[in-house]
């Protein structure tokens, strides 16, 4: 059904491919668009999501992504609201995209959905301030948290929460639309349900999620992040972190030092932003990217894209028509014949670009699985 919205604004994400297209039509960032006709959901008028990992449903991770405000008219569907006049706002990072997906869910999951009452039938709370106990909820729409050392707060229902604050502690949620979250240290919070968030901010901490557009992330040393499931985000800001996905149009990423980020789903994307890391990729159309020092960017599937632009790193590309491309101070790329290098001189101590050129790996003048380096403007193969 179609009306008016009352609200001055509503804010949103959408996304768009890389000329920052969308169904043809050209936006541009900061301008306004008015639609003169019928508005309805999926037929006609400007349509974006609230919920921004929504938007991977249409848009896979390796797009374009904007905040958005739709006015006027609107219709609205199950994840997607259309509007008829829409302002195209800043652009967003895959970094902070993920991070307003997670904040999008947390901040759901605090809302009326779910309720802190004793005596309820169907809304309970199960809390434990003691070490080493048991807190569990089978009904939906639940609450179970543990303040004390290890201790396990477990949901099976629906829209349900399980926290956990103290260390060595396990969260778990099997029901859909679920968050698990730890705070302590040495801790295991795990979803297997549907668009739900698994979340660590301790040392040593795993967060994984097996269910679709779920999100696990981790912002504590030595933690795991892991996703089986579709159109999931794992994340890690901590160091010597592992973030890997296993699903379709995924994100895996690492903004700490000598990380993993992996991805063996289609239409998915691993990146690295420390130094001494890895970002793959094994699924088509997908990237692979670092942009610290010392790092490997490298993709297996077809049409993709590995890039390196920190300084003595790597890119590599083993699928059919792919890019392999560095930007970083003596680094080097490779890749399987019909493949492309992008390769990048810079000067030494400022570090500028001298130059820049593009080679096909034909097997004759460029070989295939051979690291080349650009050097006084030649491609110069180098040691693996």
């Amino acid at each position: 059904m179609t009306e008016v919205n009352t609200i001055k604004g509503f804010k949103g994400f959408k996304g768009f491919d890389k000329d920052l297209k969308c169904r043809d039509f050209q936006y541009k960032i900061g301008e306004k668009y008015i639609h003169k006709g019928d508005v309805k959901s999926c037929m006609s008028g400007f349509h974006f999501c609230e919920n921004p990992f929504d938007v991977w449903n249409y848009y896979p991770p390796t797009s374009r992504f904007v905040s958005v405000t739709g006015s006027g008219v609107f219709d609205k569907s199950e994840d997607k609201i259309c509007y008829s006049e829409i302002e195209i706002g800043d652009e967003i990072n895959l970094i902070d995209f993920i991070g307003f997906g997670v904040t999008h869910i947390l901040k759901n999951l605090k809302s009326e959905n779910i309720q802190h009452a004793m005596n309820t039938e169907n809304i309970q709370h199960a809390t434990n301030t003691e070490n080493i106990q048991h807190a569990t909820n089978t009904e939906n729409i639940q609450h179970a948290t543990n303040t004390g050392d290890h201790s396990v707060a477990a949901n099976t229902g629906y829209h349900s929460a399980a926290t956990n604050t103290g260390d060595h502690s396990a969260a778990t949620n099997t029901g859909d639309h679920s968050a698990a979250t730890n705070t302590g240290n040495y801790s295991a919070a795990t979803n297997t349900g549907y668009h739900s968030v698994a979340a660590n901010t301790g040392y040593h901490s795993v967060a994984a999620n097996t269910g679709y557009y779920s999100a696990a992330t981790n912002t504590g040393y030595y933690s795991a992040a892991t996703n089986t499931g579709n159109y999931s985000a794992a994340t890690n800001t901590g160091n010597y972190s592992a973030a890997t996905n296993t699903g379709y149009h995924s994100v895996a990423a690492n903004t700490g030092y000598h990380s993993a980020a992996t991805n063996t789903g289609y239409h998915s994307a691993a990146t690295n932003t420390g130094d001494h890391s890895v970002a793959a990729n094994t699924g088509y159309h997908s990237v692979a990217a670092n942009t610290g020092y010392h790092s490997v960017a490298s993709n297996t599937g077809d049409h993709s894209v590995a890039t390196n632009t920190g300084n003595y790193s790597d890119a590599i590309v083993d699928g059919k028509e792919s890019v392999a491309v560095v930007t970083g101070f003596m680094s080097k790329a490779k890749g399987k014949i019909g493949n492309w290098i992008v390769l990048t001189e810079r000067y030494e101590v400022t570090y500028d670009i001298k130059s820049v050129k593009v080679f096909k790996i034909d097997g004759i003048k460029i070989k295939e699985d051979t690291f080349y380096t650009l050097i006084n403007n030649e491609a110069i193969a180098s040691e693996n």
